[in-house]
């Protein structure tokens, strides 16, 4: 059985059991949330369609971690100007466990 649920305006493939790297939410961890923007529920070949969301269908989940992503470099130049610039960026994640999908 899995889901495809809309989670901070992403949509994610989801199962029982499953662990889920989204995008940083306003919740501290061990909360648990649910989410009710299910686009579309497969239960063992009996697959329900929303449109836009399907009836009476939310994905519970519990808070793990906030944690940080992978370092980006962002190196920008332009050649015989004397123009050099190096930036970074580490991504902002929440790691979530899906308890249930109902």
């Amino acid at each position: 059985m899995y889901a495809i649920v809309d989670i901070a305006g992403q949509q994610f493939k989801v199962e029982k059991e499953s662990k889920v790297f989204v995008n940083r939410l306003q919740a501290n961890e061990g909360d648990s949330l649910s989410f009710e923007k299910v686009l579309l529920v497969d239960n063992n070949g009996a697959i329900k369609v929303g449109a836009p969301y399907v009836k009476d269908a939310v994905v519970k989940a519990k808070v793990l971690a906030h944690v940080k992503g992978d370092k980006v470099i962002v190196f920008k130049k332009k050649r015989r100007k004397g123009y050099d610039k190096k930036t970074g960026h580490r991504q902002q994640f929440t790691q979530i466990l899906i308890e249930e999908i109902a």
